[in-house]
């Protein structure tokens, strides 16, 4: 038995198009059940999912609590077998896309993470600069092409196409809400949060090259600002995952670690000096690094803030402490 889990959250616009590619979907060996999360909707993805209710081995369930990550736990509740595949309200599996995950979960028991090939499904054509510029695996989630099947880095599993043993989550280990889509701007790495923190565990991955989604890609993700968007994001989620365990005591200006603080201001005199050239490349590779780093900064001193909020909450419960004990006295 297989599970698979993705969340929703005003999906609509391509939740038909991803529902209808799960009818299309063999069953793999031991059968398979479909879980949605929906994560408080206010379009039409409730009465999307109830029309497929009948069509699907569909288990409908809501999670009020914004944030993907607790739709995903949510979504945890239910799960039945011992595989369970995560994908995303956006993504198109291929037929044969559990088949191939559950012949590789049954063929190499060293893995316990298992990470799918995620191909784009261009909405629209993309334009030239795009895809001689922009990062696409950080950005769409796009696996190499030429990623070999095999033992594979936690960070190049990605969200749209992942599969983790039911075991894992049986020992405990859950998705971390603080991370991941929610309201506004926030640090990317929802999935890859919770694959690079059970490989410190010892948990190896493994990648299936013919376990295969197709990741859709709407006209307005094309545009600067959206990339750009997403490159904050981006280094939000890298500070929280890898970058701040190796600074915990870097000397801080304003909140901030000084060396980030020098890496932004260079980078930004880096991408004044590029928007002089005649090309397209150099600019925005120079704007995406300089979007990259805002969102590490930005990370950094919300981590920061936090930490400094935390300490001044236990000084006021032990000075609170110390005076009922005077109190008692």
């Amino acid at each position: 038995m297989m599970t698979v889990v993705f969340a929703t959250y005003n999906g609509a616009g391509t939740l038909r198009r991803v529902l209808e590619a799960h009818e299309h979907l063999q069953p793999p060996q031991g059968g398979w059940q479909l879980v949605t999360v929906d994560n408080g909707s206010t379009d039409s993805t409730p009465s999307l999912l109830a029309e497929f209710a009948e069509r699907l081995p569909l288990i409908r369930l809501r999670e009020p609590r914004r944030g993907k990550n607790n739709a995903l736990n949510r979504g945890l509740e239910a799960i039945a077998g011992n595989l369970v595949a995560f994908t995303d309200d956006d993504a198109l599996p291929h037929q044969d896309w559990l088949q191939q995950l559950r012949q590789a979960a049954d063929g190499q028991p060293r893995f316990d993470v298992f990470g799918g090939s995620v191909r784009p499904c261009w909405d629209a054509p993309p334009p030239p600069w795009l895809l001689s510029c922009v990062p696409l695996d950080v950005t769409y989630s796009l696996t190499d092409p030429k990623l070999p099947d095999g033992p594979v880095r936690p960070g190049l599993v990605f969200g749209p196409n992942m599969a983790v043993r039911a075991g894992v989550f049986a020992e405990g280990h859950r998705f971390d809400p603080d991370i991941g889509p929610n309201r506004g701007s926030y640090a990317m790495g929802s999935e890859t949060e919770l694959t690079k923190r059970l490989a410190r565990h010892g948990l190896a991955c493994g990648h299936v090259g013919a376990a295969v989604v197709e990741h859709i890609i709407r006209p307005h993700q094309m545009r600067l600002g959206w990339i750009l968007r997403r490159a904050v994001r981006f280094g939000r989620g890298q500070w929280r995952t890898d970058l701040a365990p190796k600074a915990p005591s870097a000397p801080c200006l304003f909140g901030v670690p000084r060396y980030l603080i020098r890496l932004l201001v260079g980078q930004a005199g880096r991408t004044l000096a590029a928007g002089r050239r005649g090309n397209v490349v150099d600019p925005f590779r120079e704007r995406w690094e300089l979007s990259y780093l805002l969102g590490v900064v930005l990370e950094a001193h919300r981590d920061r803030r936090r930490a400094g909020a935390a300490t001044v909450r236990v000084r006021q419960e032990q000075r609170l402490g110390g005076d009922d004990h005077k109190g008692r006295r």
